[in-house]
């Protein structure tokens, strides 16, 4: 049985591996949280007293994940065919875990974030010598990091000089940096757009329902994480172009033309 020319014994195998991941996710995230190397000796001592029980659900979000991700974008013949696949299933549990810190501690640690920017490094060196053109795809990915983080920076430096407080965690503007490597110039501008539109929409509705106080801050970590996904799995084309007709108006005089 095929789905999308993907034999589904495929998914399987890679949805078994996003369970592991996901299991992976609860240990690292915890360790991350309390300040604790993942890769060590306590840890696994950890393991076996038990501290870490199993998190079906996170197994089961990365599950799904992973098996979107195959769905998406396939198995291609050539290595550097696959390199979007294979760089979107290492940034996915980077992404997770991003949010699951953020929205608890707010705060996306510095070392899940180097990890993102090290392996981001990587598929930009590899898809600068696979690709004949890799040259240009290369530094559109170095140029997608300077605008991720320098967007976030100005937003960052601006609104404290207004509100005469952090507007912006630099957490948040290293993580939009990292993801810069990930999804290039066009895309990480059009990944920004709809995470303010999403935090836009989410803060107001905390808001209105009392959740969360003007004074309180809320984490914005969770909405570029799920701009992210959104910006994986959307093609560009159409997230475009949706935004166009958004910030056009177009849809408001079509209401009021009515």
């Amino acid at each position: 049985m095929y789905f999308n020319d993907i034999h589904i014994l495929f998914y399987i195998a890679l949805g078994f591996v996003g369970c592991i991941v996901g299991q992976f996710l609860e240990v690292a995230n915890k360790r991350l949280i309390e300040h604790k190397r993942i890769f060590s000796q306590s840890t696994i001592k950890d393991i076996k007293m038990k501290k870490y029980p199993i998190n079906y659900v996170l197994m089961l979000v990365m599950f799904i994940i992973y098996i979107a991700i195959l769905y998406v974008f396939g198995v291609q013949s050539s290595f550097y065919a696959n390199l979007d696949l294979i760089s979107y299933l290492c940034l996915a549990p980077i992404l997770v875990s991003a949010f699951i810190i953020d929205y608890k501690k707010e705060i996306i640690p510095n070392r899940l974030v180097l990890t993102g920017f090290e392996i981001g490094l990587i598929f930009v060196f590899l898809i600068g010598i696979l690709n004949p053109n890799g040259t240009t795809i290369a530094i559109n990915r170095v140029l997608g990091m300077l605008a991720g983080g320098g967007i976030f920076l100005a937003i960052t430096l601006i609104g404290g000089l207004l509100a005469g407080k952090e507007a912006m965690g630099f957490g948040d503007v290293k993580f939009m940096g990292v993801l810069g490597l990930f999804f290039g110039l066009k895309n990480i501008a059009i990944l920004a757009v709809i995470s303010f539109l999403i935090g836009a929409v989410f803060s107001v509705a905390l808001l209105v329902l009392k959740i969360k106080k003007t004074d309180e801050y809320i984490p914005f970590g969770p909405f570029i994480v799920i701009a992210a996904f959104i910006t994986i799995f959307v093609p560009s084309t159409i997230l475009f172009s949706g935004l166009w007709y958004f910030f056009s108006g177009k849809w408001f005089l079509k209401y009021i033309i009515k």
